[in-house]
């Protein structure tokens, strides 16, 4: 089950739990829940009812599609870096979750600076998606939890036709395809950690 900021933020998470756990094999299925994760500003109270009513509705889905639900992915972007204020959200989401979200496994994945930051891992996807794209080199094996607005930097940088959000999704199939995910170009400690979420699902 995945939860998302949005549709192209969940295709991006879909590539990468393909890529990392493809035990899972075909007939696992990947499903959405189409309301927007906004959970990195709430605490206390607010934070455990948005986080049952998201656990919630994941069971009521997999009961819809008459499924076992196995685990639980969330993403959100944090619109900030890998630093002491990502690793406090990221406790007391991943506490959470781990609370509301009992009988299956759960991944969070809080994005640094933004689910774009984790593209740029894979810079050798995106001439596939447009030949004439070339990820700038200033940009190549960096911590991309480092870099403030992932987006923009690939708007100005990889040339025409100019990268759209919509274009991310295609980058991470064709990191899939490809078989570049399980060998990031660069760091990024909170793409570490969600593989590190998924890895420990048994």
């Amino acid at each position: 089950m995945l939860a998302g900021e949005d549709q192209n933020d969940c295709e991006i998470m879909a590539s990468l739990i393909r890529a990392h756990r493809p035990d899972l094999g075909a007939a696992a299925k990947l499903v959405r829940i189409n309301d927007p994760v906004r959970l990195r500003r709430k605490s206390g109270p607010d934070l455990a009812a948005a986080v049952r009513a998201l656990a919630g509705k994941a069971r009521a889905k997999a009961r819809q599609q008459r499924a076992e639900l196995l685990g639980f992915v969330v993403h959100e972007d944090l619109d900030g870096y890998t630093d002491d204020n990502y690793d406090r959200i990221r406790r007391t989401l991943t506490e959470e979750l781990a609370r509301q979200c009992q009988g299956f496994w759960t991944a969070l994945a809080l994005a640094a600076w933004e689910s774009e930051g984790w593209l740029l891992l894979f810079p050798g996807a995106f001439p596939h998606v447009r030949p004439r794209w070339k990820v700038p080199h200033h940009l190549l094996d960096k911590d991309t939890g480092r870099v403030k607005d992932a987006k923009e930097e690939l708007k100005r940088g990889l040339g025409e036709p100019v990268f759209r959000e919509s274009d991310g999704p295609s980058v991470a199939r064709e990191a899939l395809k490809h078989r570049l995910i399980p060998s990031p170009r660069g760091t990024n400690r909170s793409y570490g950690d969600f593989v590190g979420d998924l890895t420990s699902w048994t």
